[in-house]
């Protein structure tokens, strides 16, 4: 048989490459030598500079990007690092956005279209640091030197690990109100629209996760504290041991939206063991709130705050704010209201016996400060209010006694034992500073008697010193039997006025053990008091 024949019309020897084929290499040679010709003397500057102008007139900022290059296999890439963006070229102050690294993927002709296409983008070590509300009208007078054209982009999308949003103050004596986001994936990145992202957030104090999904943008390239920003939001897993002196593991979810620099947010709290060191028993805590966030600074305003602590409900208005005296964090301060709640769910947070040891109906108004600062939360936090309890019972045997004991002496029938031992009208004013609750105007009535007294209580210690008037119904010879009886009926008169025998009296001891007494002496050494202090301002 004939041999074949070649292209060349000659039979292809042994082991020897056809001509074709290196013609084919040489020619593919050339080609990719003259694609990479093509990239490195022209496409590389031209989309480099591309890059520069899109991002200038997407962010109204001077641009410069350090290293860009692009390369073709497997597919058309593009990567670089060093990238700062100067808004309106201010070179004073921190650039609006840095970009250590960057990637992306795209076609060739996507590139040289408009708008830009590009598949992927993905960022490390993006930092946005938005300038203060103060700058604007400098920035806004201070435009690029020189006008850039306009380069659309569309990008399927955006992925940034470790990124950090940073609105910055308008004082250098304060902190910025930060943002670390772990991780962030953006989608439909286009002009003039916002882009459908999902983030996971760290939250410093208390430490923990939040994962955010909603709408970003779209970008506000002249005052960026205007951006949109729309979201829903879930917080898990947050301790509360970080607060010296409460615990508890805290979880929330809502809802929240506006611009950056303005946003609000409405949402719900779970604490189901929520626990004050000074009473130590877990109760759950629940809230619903809606609030306004300053996004310059991270002060939070609550209008309100609906706490369910147990059974009872407390409402609370007021805000979480920068401290007046200079001190790092945030101080909250509240007015708080309470109608019906139950005042054993109250004092479980605030007093170690395993039975409350008063029960009732309270109704509170008060001024809540808790500043910042290391120290427990007790020792922290200031009150300053009134509270009235209705059907009020003590709890334990031995007070109720007592209790028992001066209703019978008040109505002059020491020995009645069909005497009950409920207290009625108990209300009063009370300051709480340093962990010790200073009462003022504390009153409350049994059947025959009626107390009047101002003191303290301190938390810690659980330790009782009030002094003031007992009112009976009986003389002072009434409330007791036997000898002592019939030798005081001699001080009786001293005793009466308008029908009514007002004795001194003090409450001592701890709040398991009180001790009640006559007080004679206090009462000479408060006039003696009363006396030096007119004295000294006369």
């Amino acid at each position: 048989m004939a041999e074949v024949e070649n292209i060349a019309g000659s039979p292809p020897k042994k082991g020897r490459i056809p001509k074709w084929v290196l013609i084919v290499v040489a020619v593919v040679v050339v080609a990719v030598a003259g694609v990479g010709l093509f990239l490195g003397i022209y496409a590389e500057p031209y989309l480099h500079q591309r890059a520069e102008d899109m991002l200038s007139s997407r962010f109204r900022s001077d641009v410069q990007i350090e290293e860009f290059h692009i390369s073709l296999f497997p597919m058309l890439a593009l990567k670089g690092k060093g990238v700062v963006l100067r808004h309106h070229g201010r070179s004073d102050v921190p650039p609006l956005i840095s970009i250590n690294e960057f990637t992306g993927t795209t076609n060739l002709w996507h590139m040289f279209g408009k708008p830009w296409h590009i598949r992927r983008v993905t960022l490390k070590g993006l930092t946005i640091q938005i300038p203060p509300r103060e700058q604007r009208e400098k920035l806004l007078g201070n435009s690029p030197s020189s006008k850039k054209r306009d380069v659309q982009v569309k990008i399927d999308e955006l992925v940034s690990d470790n990124a950090e949003l940073d609105i910055l103050p308008g004082r250098p004596d304060r902190s910025p109100h930060q943002f670390l986001i772990h991780h962030l994936d953006m989608h439909d990145i286009g002009p003039g629209q916002g882009a459908p992202f999902e983030a996971t957030l760290t939250n410093a104090t208390p430490p923990g996760e939040i994962h955010v999904k909603g709408n970003f943008g779209p970008w506000a390239a002249d005052d960026p504290r205007g951006t949109p920003l729309s979201a829903a939001y879930t917080f898990k897993d947050a301790d509360l041991s970080v607060f010296k002196g409460i615990a508890g593991i805290l979880s929330s979810e809502g809802n929240f939206g506006g611009v950056l620099e303005n946003i609000e947010v409405q949402g719900e709290t779970t604490t189901p063991d929520f626990t004050v060191s000074s009473g130590g028993h877990p109760v759950m805590l629940k809230t619903e709130f809606n609030a306004t966030v300053d996004g310059t600074n991270g002060d939070t305003m609550l209008h309100p705050v609906i706490a369910h602590i147990a059974g009872s409900t407390l409402i609370c208005n007021g805000g979480v704010v920068k401290p007046t005296n200079g001190r790092k964090g945030k101080e909250v301060i509240l007015d708080v209201t309470s109608q019906g709640a139950r005042l054993e769910d109250l004092l479980r947070l605030a007093v170690k016996s395993d039975k409350p040891p008063l029960t009732g109906n309270v109704s509170l108004k008060t001024k809540f400060d808790l500043p910042p600062g290391p120290e427990d939360v007790v020792n922290r936090l200031e009150l300053d209010g009134r509270f009235g309890i209705g059907d009020a019972q003590f709890t334990d045997p031995g007070v109720r006694e007592k209790i028992e004991d001066l209703s019978r002496r008040g109505q002059g029938h020491p020995k009645d034992e069909d005497v009950g031992d409920s207290i009625s009208q108990l209300k009063g004013k009370f300051k709480l500073h340093n962990g010790v609750v200073g009462m003022n105007d504390l009153s409350f009535s049994v059947t025959g008697a009626n107390v009047q007294l101002d003191g303290t209580y301190a938390i810690q210690g659980e330790k009782l010193d009030f002094h003031g008037k007992l009112h009976l119904q009986a003389k002072v010879s009434q409330a007791t039997t036997g000898v002592k009886s019939f030798l005081l009926k001699a001080v009786d008169p001293f005793f009466r006025k308008n029908g009514v025998t007002e004795v001194p009296i003090k409450v001592t001891g701890t709040r398991s053990d009180p001790d009640f007494g006559l007080d004679f002496g206090h009462k000479k050494n408060g006039e003696k008091d009363k006396k030096a202090k007119n004295d000294k301002g006369m």
